[in-house]
């Protein structure tokens, strides 16, 4: 399995960040250690980041699970990924 196909899980709650008007390199990914923003650690890897014009200062909410439908946006998988992870951990051992 190719691990540069499925982005890294950057985190499990969105980032909410004000804009301004501009350009800006959004980090689809995961690997960013600038999240929600590019750093240029896709370099390694399939992705390239997403371009967000910004035409008049707006807050946006990202996704840092990196499997949102609306990517770069949060839609929420992240609770899907939390309650999946919590299953998991629940289950017993043989």
């Amino acid at each position: 399995m190719n691990n540069q196909q499925f982005p890294k899980i950057a985190g499990l709650k969105s980032i909410k960040q004000e804009l301004i008007p501009g350009i800006y390199d959004i980090c689809l990914c995961g690997r960013s250690s600038s999240q929600p923003f590019c750093d240029g650690s896709h370099k390694e890897t399939s992705f390239k980041p997403f371009k967000l014009v910004v035409e008049e200062e707006k807050r946006f909410s990202f996704c840092t699970c990196k499997h949102s439908a609306t990517l770069p946006f949060c839609d929420g998988y992240h609770k899907q990924i939390v309650e999946e992870l919590e299953d998991l951990n629940n289950r017993q051992v043989p």
